[in-house]
């Protein structure tokens, strides 16, 4: 017979964990799943020995047996999840790896499935980024099979869990990698986990590993998420531990509360390319001289510099730095008349505005109104690239910061700038996280219900559209106030809009606390009806222990039952053994005194009095009421015992006694309220004054802008009649220097004249009255007469002699005397019958006329010289009148 097998079920479970026989360890796996199974809480005694040794649950998922494996990975997957935090991170170092390597990458199913289910419980219960510190080096590992399973266990994890909880940037740098891998397989986990991040991340992505990717596999991924597009929105499917608390510990409502403002936070947290990417330090980049580049006269070169800056700052996310220069140079460049330098600095302040997000706010008072400025170009290029660089603004601020900007140029004069800044807020409703307060609800409706009376058809609609979107985010009752008065065609065209509108953000009504707290205020109040007994005591100690004893809330229920123990004390008035419940019968009847004293305050006043004498210090407003009753002391209990003697129906004292109470917690509500109210209205009033100052601070801005545009337009207008003055001056001074020479040339001529006038003969000085005088003497010269040819070509060849001396000179201008040449000499046959007046120059004498020749050479000579003047001084005034009219 076969030996019956040895029995090692007595053995400790940690001894058996660590047993030879892989049967022992198998069962020994089962029994502790079980245990734990069973165990009441995580404190169990049963987890005792696997919290301190963890080098238990090592050896357990590394089994060399993989049917005695899958019962360890088990046993592991249910000490995590009964056995708490300690037991998590005791034995998480140890563990994560030896899953990854012999779990995730078994060949039996249930071995996969549990080794992952292991990671997730290591995620929920304490932190996720140690599980994913241990894969990444997984995906470096030399096998690819487990580089494979690696991937795929982080897609699951990402699919459970959403990149909210688990951090994508870690495994998005290591992408790049394993997409390079030459095993197939790897690569299609890659692809796979690839697609899962895009589900979560959109296009945020591709900037991270995008551009290390062959175009082969960028095409395949542009394939995948085309098709993850088409799926719903992603959402997390399994819950940390502290999220799962947090939901057990929210009552009914709190949790539909809690729930929607969850589904709001997971799409508020959808992460975005500047979320997983790194910043970059840009300044050491940005072109030197900036400012001095952009103020170039050449527009070219202001765009080129432009274009330099937008290559640096368009990074996804820029370090924190002074962009105050770089600001101010792009609200100057929003003034540009080019519309090319314009459409590159708005992309400018996009990016940069988009690299800061929340550190560009600070910038916004400088950039936003030039934007606004500039809206009114009618080039939907133009119009674009500022719409987004508001955008851009917006998402780097928040709705309150740019409402008050945005809703003054809602009123300006150019029906441009204010449709696009009507676009403007229909973009900043549309796409707010926050719900506007009611200040500025009240503010864009009455700004909107103004447009819907303007002229365009455009501004009309966007006044619609923009009421529309507003009720969308508050409510239809909230808005229905500001649409009184509105005829049916507006409003049904609002709420066509209020139909189609799509928001981020939704008013949901705070909850109430103050008036649970006001309706839970009078137990307060009855508790201090609970040490009226023991003031009365001191008087009454008969029965008094049957009263100190009583609870706040039995006092509460001995009001109805005062009336018939007043009674009672009216037959006593004087005992004090009066039964205890007539002591709080006697402060109702002691209540009607103050309505006798006319003192709406007097309601209280009993209970403060007697609260006073047990217990001061827990009322506030006991001191007041203590003069006026003072002169009773604590006899004030028995002395109005008296005064309601007369008053039978005592009944109505203690509802009297609550209104009281009531009243007062009223009064102080109302103080309250009033506060409030003051305090809006001073909030109100500091608001209204910030926007004075805001518009202010723009008209100052504009102001200074319109005065340095004007100086530089005056200096320019300087510079160019400074121009066309030093041109004046020159052109003077050479028409100065040619009136000099033409001067000179005439007094040479005049010097040339007589000298060729004093060469001829020794004439008298004056010319004209030698002429005259001969003439008069010989009378008219016969025709037949002749001159000697002797002394015309005397004349002649002197008055060549000078045009000769003139022309080597170089003082001749031959345009000048074009047209004034000497009368030719006359033919010898030819007679004068005018004396020889005809021409200068006379040929041939009779030789028998010797006797005249004397006096007929003389009286000729002095013609001829009378007719050169006289042309000569024609010439003159030639010259003169070309002269002027050369410089006209």
């Amino acid at each position: 017979m076969a030996e019956p097998e040895e029995d090692f079920s007595t053995l400790p479970l940690s001894d058996r964990f660590a047993h030879k026989l892989w049967k022992v360890r198998k069962q020994a796996y089962e029994e502790a799943a079980t245990a734990f199974q069973t165990t009441p809480d995580e404190s169990h005694p049963a987890f005792a020995p696997f919290t301190q040794d963890p080098n238990l649950w090592k050896a357990a998922v590394t089994d060399s047996n993989v049917a005695a494996q899958q019962e360890g990975i088990t046993a592991l997957c249910s000490f995590l999840q009964y056995g708490g935090t300690l037991g998590c991170t005791r034995t998480r170092g140890l563990t994560v790896s030896p899953l990854v390597e012999k779990g995730l990458s078994s060949t039996r199913a249930v071995t996969k499935a549990k080794a992952l289910e292991a990671l997730m419980l290591y995620i929920e219960i304490d932190k996720v980024d140690p599980v994913i510190e241990e894969l990444i080096p997984h995906l470096s590992h030399k096998q690819p099979k487990i580089i494979a399973a690696t991937l795929s266990a982080l897609t699951q994890i990402y699919h459970a869990y959403g990149v909210k909880i688990v951090d994508p940037k870690p495994v998005l740098k290591a992408l790049p990698k394993v997409f390079g891998h030459a095993d197939k397989n790897v690569r299609a986990e890659a692809q796979n986990l690839a697609v899962e991040l895009y589900r979560w991340l959109r296009e945020a992505i591709k900037p991270i590993f995008w551009g290390d990717l062959k175009p082969v596999q960028q095409q395949d991924l542009e394939v995948l998420f085309e098709k993850a597009k088409q799926e719903p929105a992603p959402k997390q499917e399994r819950l940390l531990r502290s999220q799962q608390a947090a939901r057990a510990a929210a009552s009914g409502n709190a949790q539909d509360e809690n729930g929607g403002e969850e589904e709001e936070e997971e799409e508020i947290a959808e992460p975005e390319a500047v979320d997983l990417a790194d910043p970059v330090d840009v300044m050491p980049k940005i072109p030197k001289e900036l400012s001095e580049s952009l103020a170039s006269t050449k527009w070219k070169e202001r765009k080129e510099t432009l274009d330099e800056l937008f290559a640096v700052l368009n990074t996804p996310k820029i370090k924190e730095g002074s962009f105050d220069e770089i600001v101010r140079c792009l609200a100057k460049c929003m003034k540009d008349a080019n519309i090319a330098v314009l459409t590159v600095a708005a992309n400018c302040v996009e990016v940069l505005a988009r690299g800061l997000r929340k550190s560009f706010t600070k910038y916004k008072s400088l950039i936003m109104g030039p934007l606004f400025e500039r809206l009114k170009e009618k080039k939907q290029t133009v119009a674009d690239a500022l719409g987004q660089a508001l955008d851009a603004v917006f998402a780097s601020t928040s709705l309150s910061e740019c409402l008050e900007e945005n809703l003054e140029f809602l009123k300006h004069k150019n029906p441009q700038i204010k449709q696009e800044s009507l676009r403007f807020l229909i973009r900043c409703l549309q796409n707010t996280r926050v719900a506007p307060d009611k200040t500025e609800v009240k503010s864009i409706a009455d700004a909107a219900t103004k447009l819907l009376t303007e002229s365009s058809e455009v501004t009309r609609s966007g006044g619609a559209e923009v009421l529309g979107t507003l009720m969308k985010i508050m409510g239809e009752r909230p808005m229905s106030v500001y649409l009184e008065g509105l005829d049916d065609i507006r409003k049904a065209k609002i709420k066509e809009y209020f139909d189609t509108a799509k928001v981020k953000a939704k008013d949901r009504p705070k909850p109430i606390v103050a008036p649970p707290a006001l309706k839970a205020a009078p137990p307060p109040a009855k508790k201090i009806l609970g040490p009226r007994p023991a003031g009365a005591l001191k008087k009454r100690p008969v029965g008094a222990p049957a009263a100190a004893s009583a609870l706040p809330a039995p006092a509460a229920e001995v009001a109805p039952s005062a009336p018939p123990q007043s009674k009672l004390g009216r037959s006593n008035p004087s005992k004090l053994g009066a039964p205890p419940k007539s002591g709080l019968a006697t402060p109702g009847a002691g209540l009607k005194l103050p309505k006798k004293l006319a003192e709406p305050k007097g309601f209280g006043t009993p209970t403060p009095k007697r609260s006073s004498s047990a217990q001061a210090p827990p009322e506030n407003f006991s001191p007041p009421p203590q003069p006026k009753f003072g002169a009773g002391g604590r006899g004030l209990a028995g002395r109005p015992l008296g005064k309601p003697l007369s008053n039978v129906p005592v009944e109505p004292a203690p509802p009297v006694a609550a209104a009281g109470l009531t009243a007062l917690q009223r009064a102080e509500l109302e103080e309250f309220k009033a506060e409030k109210e003051r305090l809006q209205r001073t909030n109100e009033d500091l608001r209204t004054e910030r926007t004075k100052l805001h518009s202010q601070i723009n008209e100052l801005q504009n102001q200074n802008a319109q005065l340095i545009e004007d100086h530089t337009r005056d200096m320019l207008s300087i510079k160019a009649k400074e121009t066309q003055l030093v041109r004046a001056r020159s052109d003077a001074e050479a028409a100065e220097q040619m009136c000099q020479k033409q001067q000179r040339e005439i007094e040479r001529l005049k010097r040339e004249l007589s000298r060729a006038v004093r060469a001829t003969s020794p004439a008298p000085a004056d010319v004209s009255e030698q002429i005259y005088r001969d003439a008069g003497l010989n009378g008219s010269i016969s025709a037949a007469s002749g001159y000697g040819g002797y002394s015309g070509r005397g004349k002649r060849m002197s008055i060549a002699s000078t045009l000769s001396e003139e022309k080597e000179n170089g003082s001749l201008d031959p345009n000048s005397y074009r047209g004034t040449k000497m009368s030719p000499p006359l033919s010898s046959g030819m007679s004068s019958g005018t004396g020889g007046r005809g021409s200068p120059t006379v040929v041939g004498r009779e030789p028998s006329e010797s006797g005249t020749t004397g006096t007929g050479e003389g009286i000729e000579s002095w013609k001829r010289a009378a007719e050169v003047t006289s042309q000569l001084k024609a010439r003159i005034e030639q010259m003169k009148a070309r002269q002027g009219l050369s410089r006209k």
